[in-house]
């Protein structure tokens, strides 16, 4: 079972070996159990070592931290007033002994950011397969689902009495993407049945959905995204690739000739080439799951009346 935590420590395994960067990191000593930092009563994070810590970011769990000072006797750091939740991030509590990465490279968060943001542009290639039921009444035709936010129809079909339990095709029905809500109420969609069915029976739609981002850590990857597990490497791919992108910009501003030296062995652009090398199998690993999801999922014909 892979979850989000999984796929964002893949993603990180991915840019350190493109990048052989090895972020620096150190320990809680003591708990975080604010998430303020004023300068009447700033924070002051006791840490295992300030060895590598400088002014600058730090990151905890998912939050970042601007550092205003340090301590190298008492190996303690002081954030600023506006320190805490730094660029974007929540501040949050945190426990004993968590880790206290130094100047990340590329901050959780951000990485976070670019699985969903994969997800997101995903779903104008592949659609997400998730179905419901309702109970086949008579005197209805026409069935509304409300916020569900589905694509396309995929299949209908119902269960068959008798000992069976068969599911038959419904082959004659009429979709309604943009039903009307003073009928059906607020984001309508409609489903209209033209079949016999046997009243009181389910019947059992199969649609198309945009896949759904993640919210916790926690969250897993098929049944939050609604995506199969074939495709959890095109999405870390998607943001490995995103995140490479930004590589460079980064050290764009050096300029001194000891900064060009000692940075000789990796040229500026040169992130670039693993960049195009990401994207292009990115690329290739997509359009095979497209081509998987279209012979699983073929055009099924109905007639609408």
């Amino acid at each position: 079972m892979t979850t989000f935590s999984n796929m964002i420590d893949e993603v990180l395994i991915n840019l350190a070996g493109y990048t052989y960067q090895q972020d620096r990191s150190t320990y809680l000593k003591t708990a975080i159990t604010t998430t303020t930092s004023t300068s009447a009563s700033p924070l002051i994070v006791s840490l295992g070592s300030t060895d590598n810590v400088g002014k600058g970011i730090i990151e905890i769990d998912d939050e970042l931290l601007w550092i205003d000072s340090y301590d190298r006797i008492s190996n303690t750091a002081t954030a600023a007033p506006y320190g805490r939740g730094y660029l974007g991030t929540t501040a949050a509590t945190h426990a004993l002994d968590t880790k206290v990465t130094i100047s990340p490279t590329f901050p959780r968060q951000v990485v976070k950011r670019s699985i969903n943001d994969t997800l997101n542009a995903m779903g104008s290639s592949m659609f997400a397969v998730k179905s419901t039921t309702f109970t086949f009444n008579s005197a209805i035709t026409t069935y509304a689902f409300n916020s569900l936010n589905i694509q396309n129809i995929l299949s209908v079909s119902w269960q068959e009495v008798g000992p069976s339990r068969e599911w038959l095709p419904v082959r004659r029905w009429s979709w309604d993407p943009a039903a009307n809500a003073t009928a059906f109420g607020a984001s309508p969609q409609t489903i209209t049945i033209g079949d016999y069915i046997t009243p009181g029976r389910t019947v059992k739609i199969v649609y198309a959905t945009a896949p759904v981002v993640f919210d916790t850590t926690a969250d897993e990857f098929t049944t939050k995204t609604g995506l199969p597990e074939s495709c959890k490497d095109v999405v870390i791919l998607g943001a490995t690739y995103r995140l490479l992108t930004f590589l460079d910009p980064a050290r764009a501003a050096m300029v001194s000739p000891q900064a060009d030296e000692t940075d000789s062995k990796r040229p500026f652009g040169a992130s670039q080439n693993a960049t195009k090398q990401i994207y292009a199998l990115y690329t290739q690993r997509l359009s095979e799951e497209v081509s998987a999801q279209q012979q699983q999922y073929p055009v099924r014909v109905h007639y609408s009346r």
